[in-house]
């Protein structure tokens, strides 16, 4: 046993794992109940740890199969089946593979649960030649023995396909590969844990390295699937008219339920078994040279229309301008023509909590290996006890998870849904937290805050208890993080005033939609004109977002400055421009920018600049200067340079004037202004 190509020590070879255990638990096909009572009590952990339905094997242990508490009707169908696949013909006979020389590889298989790398050693036989390639790979025929059989019978052996890079790559790439695919059917096995119309899986695949081969190469391995190939998106936006609902109500799921940290692109496969899908982060790392990051994610919300599975499953509309809700309306009849039948069982997603979120591998592995539902899962900070295990349906936390699914969203749940996760505690009795209940969230810890009269949470006296304050914000928090930018602003007005900006992915994709408008990455044909109120729109949408990039754009459009991106965009005059252009600077300098507070600091001191609602107030400017040379780190974007324009020494010789003179609302301090200019 070598190292495996990550560095790690290597995982001894678990043999209950292979893909040709000869020893099956066979479920019923109509009831997924009977595991417990099928496996018994020595094999049921071992089972259940790994999540497949196999049974170690022993080399004196001969084929069985265990039918457990069946009805008759079950048994008919199990025998059928297997009665089917005895007499089915290898689609490969008649390439003469079992003749071909026989070769001993090593074959490294990642883990996504465990994050280990498992090596061992495999006999196959390959082809040489290539019997099909797509764009960046090519293909060939290949046949595995079982490391479970003691004897070459070739003829018990299964059908792969061996992919290679048609340009040489790096090595590592191959294991990302693998490593992308296996994370990928883990939130294939989440989106199913809902309960959807049709459920999915994500085809295993592992490195082969033929080691007696010169340069020993690699290849991808995964098993031949028989069938018509399609690909129902892209990493880039495609979306294929076959007339399939799951495949893009999976994308938009991985969003939401992942609280948009990642999205899962490129469906392609054999019906709803697929392969080599495509992982944009948010982050942009990770998942090779296909992983776009938010700039992925907004191609593929530009393309894709929610569909009656994204309903069901409680999933937000992205938000699009007119023309581009015109452009998808082709793909919106086609969904009406699909025969996607829902179930009443299915559960809407719940993006995860804050501490959740901050370790998505951690929480989707602890999910995978308990097999929870959505409704009773929670994760615990304190260590994997609580990670995933169930609620009681007495605790406050599972009340008030019924609660933000049953209360705040009911407006983008089917009737059915609605109906059955609907609450009828309304008096608020059972919203008390303990300090206890809450670890599992993160709650503010800022002061109480006075709300308008008008707000959901006024109680007639105009403020709202601290209890109440981290009800509110835990029950937003336990919600799913929708693709609309009104429930996300509805989460972020909820903090503390100053983290309103920054940190938005949601924003930060509407800026980038913004941005492939003024680009014409839309344009059907070459003379068509860019769509750049499609893109005024996305920049306000992440300026509501809190990206201060848009921020700074909008008040300087709206000033009549030039900008960086949408460089041709003109705002109509209009008499409340320069309101509206403060009121976006503003917004600017509290989030740390230092153009934006030196602008404020010179437009309250002068009184230019202010437009009609504002005047002169040098209390005001003494304020923006003060912070302006204060402020050393770099700003949300990551920019600072105290140097170049407005030095701190300007600076402060424009503060001290405005106390040596004093007025304006600032009462002078000439002693104070003295000690500015030393």
């Amino acid at each position: 046993m070598e190292s495996s190509p990550s560095g790690e020590a290597p995982v001894e070879e678990d043999e209950d794992i292979d893909d040709s255990s000869m020893d099956l638990i066979l479920l019923p096909l109509t009831d997924e109940n009977c595991k417990s009572e099928m496996i018994g009590k020595d094999n049921e952990d071992s089972a259940a740890s790994i999540g497949v339905n196999k049974i170690e094997s022993t080399q004196t242990a001969k084929p069985r199969f265990f039918l457990g508490k069946c009805t008759s009707q079950q048994k008919l169908q199990w025998t059928a089946a297997i009665n089917k696949a005895k007499k089915m013909e290898d689609p490969w006979s008649d390439f003469s593979l079992n003749g071909l020389e026989t070769e001993v590889v090593k074959r490294h298989r990642y883990s996504a649960l465990r994050k280990k790398w498992t090596t061992d050693e495999v006999k196959v036989k390959m082809e040489d030649n290539v019997f099909n390639q797509g764009a960046m790979r090519e293909c060939f025929r290949l046949k595995k023995l079982s490391n479970f059989y003691h004897h070459d019978n070739w003829q018990r052996a299964h059908n792969y396909v061996a992919k290679s890079y048609i340009h040489p790559v790096e090595r590592g790439v191959y294991f990302q590969d693998v490593k992308l695919q296996n994370d990928a059917k883990l939130w294939g096995e989440e989106y199913n844990r809902h309960c959807p119309p049709k459920k999915i899986d994500i085809m295993q695949m592992c490195v082969l390295e033929f080691v007696d081969r010169k340069g020993s190469p690699l290849f991808h391995l995964e098993h031949f699937i028989e069938g018509e190939y399609v690909k129902y998106n892209s990493n880039s936006g495609f979306v294929s008219e076959a007339v399939r609902c799951t495949p893009q109500a999976f994308s938009h799921f991985t969003f939401e339920r992942s609280g948009h940290q990642l999205i899962v692109v490129d469906i392609q496969g054999v019906g709803d078994l697929w392969t080599d899908p495509q992982i944009h982060s948010a982050d942009g790392t990770d998942y090779g040279d296909g992983n776009l990051g938010t700039k992925g994610m907004a191609l593929f919300f530009h393309s894709h229309a929610c569909n009656r599975i994204c309903e069901r499953l409680g999933l937000t509309s992205f938000d699009l301008d007119s023309n581009e809700q015109r452009d998808q309306r082709k793909f919106v009849e086609m969904q009406k023509h699909s025969a996607t039948c829902l179930r009443d069982t299915t559960e809407i997603c719940m993006s995860p909590t804050a501490f959740e979120a901050s370790n998505l591998h951690r929480f989707l592995r602890q999910r995978t290996c308990s097999g929870g539902s959505m409704g009773s899962m929670t994760m615990s900070p304190g260590g994997d006890e609580g990670l995933g295990s169930p609620m009681s349906q007495d605790s406050d936390c599972f009340f008030l998870r019924q609660r933000c699914v049953s209360e705040p969203s009911t407006e983008y749940m089917s009737p059915a849904s609605r109906q059955r996760f609907q609450s009828g505690d309304s008096d608020g009795s059972r919203h008390r937290l303990q300090s206890g209940d809450s670890d599992s969230y993160y709650l503010p810890t800022s002061r109480s805050r006075t709300v308008s009269g008008d707000s959901d949470t006024d109680s007639g006296s105009g403020t709202s208890t601290r209890e109440e304050e981290r009800i509110q914000y835990l029950m937003a928090m336990m919600k799913s993080r929708p693709a609309c930018v009104e429930h996300e602003v509805e989460l972020r007005e909820m903090r503390d005033s100053e983290t309103k900006t920054g940190g938005s992915i949601l924003g930060q994709i509407h800026l980038d939609l913004a941005k492939y408008h003024e680009l014409g990455r839309f344009k059907v044909a070459e003379q068509d004109e860019c769509d750049m109120g499609a893109a005024v729109l996305h920049l306000k949408q992440a300026a509501r977002c809190g990206v201060l990039e848009a921020i700074l754009t909008l008040a300087k459009m709206y000033f009549g400055l030039p900008t960086d991106i949408l460089v041709n965009v003109r705002v109509e005059d209009g008499p409340d421009n320069v309101d509206q252009g403060v009121d976006f600077m503003l917004q600017a300098a509290e989030a740390g920018d230092r153009s934006a507070m030196i602008y404020m600091a010179k437009a309250f001191q002068s009184g230019n600049g202010l437009g009609r609602i504002r005047s002169t107030d040098w209390k005001e400017a003494a304020y923006w200067y003060d912070l302006a040379i204060k402020t050393e780190d770099p700003d949300e974007n990551g920019d600072f340079d105290a140097t170049m324009d407005h030095p701190v020494y300007q600076l402060q010789a424009a503060q001290a004037e405005v106390w040596r003179s004093g007025g304006y609302g600032l009462e002078k301090d000439q002693s104070y202004a003295g000690q500015l200019v030393k």
